[in-house]
């Protein structure tokens, strides 16, 4: 089957997580706190962390519980792991108030230009 998008790739991921959230039974913050735990078993890149960042706002998670999973899951996974995933974690959430604080500035910019002219 071909595709007609220009990103099929990704979009073939956001598919897959919406059928996967579809069918499972957990609530939206223990579902979240799943996905953390097993992006940092398989020592994910720090862009996997980006995509579960406004999932897990969302969810009200809070930074102690992901302190938590990460302190929970230490023993299992290990020191290297769990300290690479701090760090993914720590510039997904910098890239992702880096975007807010941007597009806050750019809304800003916009309005300051529509009420000069008004």
């Amino acid at each position: 089957m071909a595709t007609t998008s220009e990103t099929p790739v990704l979009d073939t991921l956001a598919a897959m997580t919406v059928d996967s959230i579809d069918r499972c039974g957990l609530d939206d913050r223990t579902l979240i706190l799943t996905r953390l735990a097993a992006l940092v078993a398989m020592d994910a890149p720090g862009i996997s962390y980006l995509a579960h960042v406004d999932p897990a706002v969302k969810a009200k998670l809070t930074a102690e519980q992901l302190q938590d999973v990460l302190v929970a899951i230490a023993p299992v996974v290990g020191t290297a792991r769990v300290m690479s995933a701090a760090s993914h974690i720590t510039k997904a959430l910098g890239f992702t108030i880096a975007l807010a604080e941007a597009e806050a500035a750019t809304i800003a910019e916009a309005d300051a230009r529509h009420r000069s002219k008004s």
